[in-house]
């Protein structure tokens, strides 16, 4: 597997299903770099900084979190730049670094509905040891929205109403027309693998009124600005269509 450029200035590692890990993308500025997500282990870290020195490029200065799920996050504390989160993300991680890592534990946090079993399962296929799981905050926390000057290219960080959790932030690039939303745009699976309707028309609206070409998700190909509109407003109108 290998980085795929998009831009000049716009990389991204794509997704891998066997052990749910997510694309990572990588903004070049021309004084700081910028990775987005955290991944979903060290090893997953370690497989994008050896591509990046491959493709002779730095490792990033940032990285840019969508979400606190475990596939987005448990690989932070191996990035060697410092991390940044909004303000709910890092709630979620604090809570989560006090987890205990034991068959026993990870059973009773799926009695107790704090963790769900499709993450169970890929954490433990991620895991030859659960030793090896090491939760950690963000370095850097904001609140609504943050916005980065990385040297010729500019970025934006919003803590946007989404579907997906509550934390969802998406990663804007207005100069290179393309958004990182993670996994913005699907279910909330923590909540009875559901779409809320108010917070998906919600979302829809913030993207048409973006400028961007290419949006990166987290867990397929990269879409078109029209297409993954038309994939969630037909998720809205499937919805409007079962409850009447």
């Amino acid at each position: 597997m290998a980085l795929l450029k998009v831009t000049e200035r716009v990389y991204f590692l794509a997704n891998e299903q066997e052990t749910d890990r997510p694309l990572l993308g990588y903004i070049k500025g021309d004084k700081y770099s910028l990775m987005i997500d955290g991944g979903n282990s060290k090893n997953h870290i370690e497989k994008f900084n050896k591509l990046l020195k491959e493709s002779n490029l730095k490792i990033p200065d940032y990285a840019a979190i969508t979400h606190f799920h475990w596939d987005h996050t448990y690989g932070m504390h191996a990035i060697e730049g410092k991390t940044i989160a909004c303000e709910i993300t890092n709630k979620k991680l604090k809570i989560m670094a006090k987890w205990e890592w034991s068959d026993t534990a990870m059973k009773n946090r799926l009695l107790t509905g704090e963790d769900i079993e499709f993450a169970d399962t890929n954490i433990r296929k991620e895991y030859q040891s659960l030793q090896d799981i090491k939760v950690v905050t963000a370095d850097i926390a904001f609140d609504d929205e943050l916005k980065l000057d990385l040297g010729g290219i500019n970025i934006i960080l919003k803590n946007v109403i989404a579907p997906h959790s509550e934390d969802s932030v998406i990663v804007y690039v207005p100069e290179e027309k393309v958004i990182f939303i993670g996994d913005a745009y699907s279910k909330d699976y923590y909540d009875n693998c559901k779409y809320d309707p108010i917070k998906i028309k919600n979302f829809i609206t913030t993207l048409e009124n973006l400028e961007f070409n290419t949006c990166f998700v987290g867990h397929s190909n990269p879409l078109k600005k029209e297409d993954i509109i038309r994939f969630l407003n037909s998720q809205y109108e499937q919805i409007v269509k079962e409850n009447h």
